[in-house]
C-alpha cells in the first residue's frame, strides 16, 4: 500500500476533564516503517488536550534513532497540524514567542522541543478526522474521505484513508490506555 522508505507516525492525545483543574491526560503514537510497528503511550495528571496531542508527537520524534528520515505525520489535532502546515511557529519565533495578539504562546516548552525535528527530517503533516467508528453502518465514509482529501490533497486513495483512520484510531486507543493507567 505504501512506499517502504517512509516513516508514518499516527498520533492522538486526550484529556478526561480537560477544562477542570484536576484531570487525567493521555497520549498515544503508532510509528510504522514498512512492516515494523512501534506503539507508545503515556499519561499526565492536570494537563490539557492540546498538551497531550503535542506530547504524542514529541515522544514519537524522540523515539527515532536516526536523522534524515522522510516522515508523514497524521493527527486529528487541528491545533498541532495547523501550526506546522500554516507555519504559525515562524511568526511566534519572529515575535519573541508572542501571538499576533501580543500574548505569550501557550505550550512554548513543547513547541520549542518539537521544532528542531523539522530541521532533522523531511516531514509532511496531515490532518485526519478523529474518533471515526469504522464498524458503524451509520458512518458516511465517502463524506469523511472527501473531507480528508480537502484537508490533505488527492494523493491518498480511499483505501489509504481507511488505513490511516484505522491507525489513528489505534493511537486514540493508546491515549486512552494512558489515561486508564492513572485511574
Amino acid at each position: 500500500m505504501y512506499e517502504d522508505r517512509i516513516l508514518r507516525i499516527y498520533t492522538d492525545g486526550g484529556c478526561a476533564g480537560n477544562q477542570n483543574e484536576e484531570n487525567l491526560g493521555g497520549w498515544g503514537a503508532v510509528l510504522e516503517y514498512g512492516s515494523a510497528v512501534k506503539e507508545l503511550y503515556g499519561a499526565e495528571r492536570n494537563t490539557t488536550n492540546n498538551r497531550m496531542e503535542m506530547t504524542a508527537l514529541l515522544r514519537a520524534f524522540e523515539a527515532l534513532k536516526k536523522d534524515g528520515q522522510t516522515i508523514q505525520v497524521f493527527s486529528d489535532s487541528s491545533y498541532l497540524m495547523d501550526c506546522f502546515r500554516k507555519g504559525w511557529y515562524k511568526g511566534w519565533q519572529r515575535n519573541g514567542w508572542k501571538t499576533a495578539g501580543k500574548k505569550p504562546v501557550e505550550n512554548q516548552d513543547l513547541w520549542k522541543a518539537l521544532l528542531p525535528y523539522l530541521d532533522r527530517h523531511d516531514i509532511q503533516f496531515y490532518r485526519v478526522k478523529g474518533h471515526v467508528n469504522l464498524n458503524s453502518q451509520a458512518t458516511d465514509f465517502r463524506k469523511l474521505y472527501a473531507k480528508f482529501v480537502e484537508w490533505n490533497g488527492a494523493q491518498f486513495s480511499y483505501e489509504d484513508f481507511l488505513y490511516v483512520t484505522e491507525k489513528n484510531n489505534r493511537a486514540d486507543a493508546l491515549a486512552n490506555e494512558g489515561i486508564d493507567s492513572l485511574r
